[in-house]
């Protein structure tokens, strides 16, 4: 048997964590190995295409296919631009695949894309990436199969701190020539979004520490025209304080009308969170179901 397989075994018998801890232990990485277990039958894969001039304005495109996800809409698919996280000192956009098949798997069109990270660069300028290839995915999404009144931004810790600052401050998709108003919402996986004072060693310098802007917490920006929202985490999150971040975001939107689903999962912790949409890991939380029945759930105007 070899190494993916027995992991997946593992995952299968529910014992996940111990399977990642062998992994790591093993000196492999759990992501590959998730991604080992996506399906291929269920996308067209487009790889590396650029969105930039820089080597990481790289992104990749998962097109659904219509004998797994259905027939295609007439307008085209619901799309979502998916941010990884890392702290902004890591992550690859290859890593994500397990991501981009479980998305498409549910009929929505989705792009994966790297943006640059510290110490290369420093707040703003990854949120300059993120709002070009988003800015890129609402002008080209037709041309790509998908609906462009149904883009949406997605991503998970870091990357979910950059969806919410793309759909919240208007600065960065301004910047290139789009619009919030132009998203048809935004889905933020165990995001930070009131983190100042910064205690991480690994984030302070990609935030000016101790000099943080202060305008750069996503919780500063909600206002009534905000995008609707998706707001998941786990549970216990020793990482990402769930109560002052995702509830407390989630508040302030309800509280200027704006339209927001909230979910708190069990059984999962930060990382956890974003490996439930890997097939073999489904049955630890819903998450797949919550994002994509957000996702499709909008109905075109």
């Amino acid at each position: 048997m070899s190494a993916a397989e027995d992991f997946l075994a593992m995952i299968s018998r529910r014992n996940f964590f111990v399977a990642a801890a062998s992994a790591l232990l093993a000196g492999c990485s759990p992501l590959r190995l998730l991604n080992a277990s996506a399906a291929d039958d269920s996308f067209t894969l487009r790889e590396g295409l650029s969105y930039g001039p820089l080597p990481r304005h790289r992104f990749d495109l998962f097109v659904p296919r219509s004998s797994v996800a259905g027939p295609v809409p007439i307008a085209g698919w619901p799309v979502a631009v998916f941010f990884y996280g890392g702290s902004w000192n890591r992550g690859a956009r290859a890593d994500y695949r397990f991501v981009g098949e479980a998305l498409a798997s549910r009929g929505i069109l989705t792009a994966i894309a790297d943006y640059r990270l510290y110490p290369e660069v420093r707040y703003p300028d990854f949120l300059h990436d993120c709002a070009r290839i988003t800015a890129l995915t609402l002008h080209e999404a037709g041309s790509w199969g998908g609906d462009p009144a149904r883009v949406h931004v997605m991503g998970h810790s870091a990357g979910a701190y950059n969806a919410a600052m793309l759909a919240l401050d208007e600065r960065w998709l301004t910047s290139e020539g789009a619009s919030p108003r132009s998203l048809a919402g935004w889905v933020g996986l165990a995001g930070p979004y009131d983190f100042l004072p910064i205690s991480n060693s690994e984030v302070q310098p990609v935030f000016h520490y101790p000099d943080s802007p202060p305008d750069s917490q996503p919780l500063m920006h909600v206002h009534k025209g905000s995008p609707r929202a998706f707001l998941g985490a786990a549970r216990s999150d020793s990482l990402v304080d769930p109560q002052r971040n995702t509830v407390a975001l989630a508040a302030q939107l309800h509280a200027e009308g704006v339209p927001v689903e909230v979910k708190l999962y069990g059984r999962v912790d930060h990382a956890a969170l974003i490996a439930t949409l890997a097939r073999p890991l489904r049955w630890l939380a819903p998450v797949l179901d919550d994002v994509s029945g957000f996702m499709l759930g909008v109905e075109r105007i």
